[in-house]
């Protein structure tokens, strides 16, 4: 398999999670959203929606979004799996994973960011405002449903979930922005507990070929 990918992105970062936590090897692409690499021909002619992640696998097929690779993933290569057996645990996870891609990532995305400075006229203070104000609420939002729901290490029970692959990449990203991250005691323990494994540590950005120092 081929995972064509950003090291910054919290979308790819969700995927690289996922693939470690199953043992899967792949080979890593990077694709520079940053310098544009992702509108290049070599790139866009790959996919329908020039974005990050895409998957490659070996037969050809081409998979995007990254939730639907992780589940992709999860039903193609079962052991170890990223979503509960029981129906209400799967509702709960997926629910958990929506939080995060569907509330709080479109907000603060890339692009977004650059169509509020380049378009709008914002400047880099309101824009760090902006980015802030949603992923604080966010997280808050997903505090409480951690607090409410089955207790455990992780964002469900005593072992990693999908929603675990999409916590992890978002609260990275909120510590780069300085996003402040007080009174998230369960949030801070799930992050605690999936770093001291090596698929969230070995796969975070700064740890990718590409990275930049």
């Amino acid at each position: 398999m081929k995972l064509y990918n950003y090291f910054r992105s919290s979308a790819s970062y969700r995927v690289r999670i996922a693939l470690a936590l199953k043992g899967l090897p792949y080979d890593y692409v990077g694709v520079h959203l940053a310098k544009g690499e992702h509108q290049q021909s070599t790139y866009s002619e790959l996919v329908t929606d020039p974005l990050v992640p895409m998957l490659e696998l070996d037969e050809g097929a081409r998979l995007t979004q990254s939730m639907a690779i992780i589940e992709y993933l999860d039903e193609a290569f079962p052991e170890k799996p990223l979503l509960p057996a029981d129906a209400l645990g799967r509702a709960r996870v997926r629910a958990l994973s929506q939080s995060v891609a569907c509330e709080i990532h479109p907000l603060n995305n890339l692009r977004v960011l650059k169509y509020l400075v380049k378009d709008m006229g914002l400047d880099e203070a309101h824009k760090n405002r902006w980015y802030s104000h949603w992923v604080r609420q966010g997280l808050e939002s997903f505090e409480q449903q951690l607090v409410r729901g089955p207790q455990g290490r992780f964002c469900h029970g005593d072992v990693p979930t999908m929603a675990d692959c999409l916590l992890v990449p978002q609260l990275f990203n909120a510590q780069r922005f300085q996003v402040p991250l007080d009174g998230l005691s369960k949030v801070q323990a799930v992050w605690d507990a999936c770093m001291a494994l090596d698929a969230f540590s070995l796969t975070q950005p700064s740890a990718c070929p590409d990275a930049e120092a």
